[in-house]
């Protein structure tokens, strides 16, 4: 990454109100200190870059650390916030849902808490999808459920009406839950705010199962999404093993990256190839998939291929129409899954090449599991650290987790780009190693 980027989080205003939860000053007191806004984590900790920075006498690229603030920008007795839930199904929305509420509530006292339907067209009133109240009461056993308990939905709507409904019902903070396109909309929003010189701040946190949210670690969800696919994978394995020459096809989600397919692998060391986006194979030739995939059922007698939604995509014909998207600006891949076991058959066919082929689409069980207790966690240090945030006045910015430590990011830093496995990184070794699969199927 380049000095260009640019970490400053923008704030409403001073923060002229004491924070009630009455934490520490200083270190000693046996008591959590609140953050000061000069605390930094450095984005990059390899020694590489610590030996540039000397060198070239710069200052290394470092984020705001989250957690509460000394004094806060909001009065708690009048604050009003919003939570708003969009795109696909994702473990733990639930449990991020319920402890916004819950920290707005106990931490600060923040009693008019709204639950908007059904994704920004809740924000719509056109819609005419009436908003929730959200109590501690209300939302105390939701994490035991996936899906989200607000509805959502895909697609942009008009920014400048979403403005005149916030504003219209005196919301101070909203928290928006969501990939790449609910975090665009949400910068859109907060760029209107703040060109009408509102006093209203926009969070979001960042959710996509696929990991593909570009500088934080890990997005919540995809620890369990690979967590629920690893007995599948199990049971996949079993079926192929049951069958002489069997194959079995388990396809994971993985748009445009592959870290479900690649962690599933590694976590249930079964599988004999992974297929993701990432990566370039062709199906055809010696050194092609299917001639490496009938070496293994000559030496094996069996296969487990796991493949992501959007790997091989450069096996289909291209037409004049260009890319579809779907409502959220998405790429709308082929279907990889079943085109691969139709190339699976026929090849294996034509050679008179007796296989028994099943194929496995859980993506629709994984994305609305409940989370698992690693994620539940997670999602609850998420929400604490931005309802923190939210309440010191910080606007349009995600909370997420760099180098394991929970920071503050501006939503324009994250959305410039997806999250790719690095082919040359240790993790895609790992899985190559978990595999035995070759380096390169082309």
């Amino acid at each position: 990454m380049g000095s260009e980027l640019n970490f400053d989080i923008h704030v409403l205003g001073d923060a002229a109100f004491n924070s009630p939860l009455g934490l520490s000053k200083e270190k000693g007191h046996k008591t959590f200190n609140f953050v000061k806004e000069n605390d930094k984590v450095l984005k990059d900790i390899s020694l590489d870059e610590f030996e540039s920075c000397l060198k070239n006498d710069k200052e290394p690229l470092a984020l705001e650390k989250a957690g509460p603030r000394e004094n806060i920008f909001f009065d708690t007795k009048e604050t009003t916030a919003a939570i708003v839930t969009c795109g696909g199904l994702c473990p733990g929305i639930n449990n991020v849902i319920r402890s916004l509420v819950m920290g707005l509530h106990y931490f600060y006292g923040v009693k008019g808490i709204l639950g908007i339907r059904y994704g920004y067209q809740g924000l719509i009133p056109a819609f005419g999808h009436e908003f929730v109240n959200l109590t501690p009461d209300y939302v105390k056993d939701i994490h035991e459920f996936g899906g989200t308990i607000l509805g959502s939905s895909r697609g942009g709507q008009d920014v400048g009406e979403m403005v005149n409904t916030l504003e219209k019902n005196g919301i101070d903070i909203l928290f928006t839950i969501g990939g790449d396109g609910t975090l665009k909309g949400a910068n859109a929003i907060g760029e209107e705010i703040k060109r009408r010189g509102l006093d209203i701040s926009v969070i979001g946190i960042p959710k996509t199962i696929d990991n593909d949210i570009d500088l934080i670690d890990k997005s919540f969800g995809f620890e369990t999404a690979y967590n629920v696919a690893n007995p599948i994978i199990r049971d996949a394995h079993n079926e192929a093993t049951g069958a002489y020459n069997g194959i079995a096809i388990v396809k994971l989600m993985g748009r445009d990256s592959g870290f479900i397919a690649a962690s599933a692998a590694i976590s249930m060391p079964v599988v004999n190839f992974v297929l993701i986006p990432e990566m370039h194979f062709e199906l055809d030739g010696e050194k092609g998939f299917l001639e490496i995939l009938k070496k293994r059922l000559d030496a094996k007698q069996h296969a487990v291929i796991v493949v992501a939604e959007g790997a091989g995509q450069n096996l289909f014909k291209k037409n004049e129409e260009g890319q579809i998207t779907d409502a959220s600006g998405n790429i709308q891949h082929k279907d990889i899954g079943l085109f691969l076991k139709k190339r699976i058959a026929d090849f294996f066919k034509e050679r008179n090449y007796e296989v028994t082929i099943k194929y496995i689409d859980p993506s629709y069980i994984i994305r609305s599991a409940p989370a698992n207790p690693g994620d539940s966690v997670f999602c609850s240090g998420l929400a604490y650290h931005a309802v923190h945030g939210a309440m010191s006045g910080k606007t349009q910015f995600v909370v997420g987790r760099v180098n394991n430590q929970y920071v503050y990011l501006p939503i324009s830093a994250v959305v410039n780009k997806r999250k790719k496995i690095n082919m040359e990184g240790g993790f895609w070794f790992s899985t190559l190693e978990s595999t035995g699969q070759p380096f390169k199927m082309y």
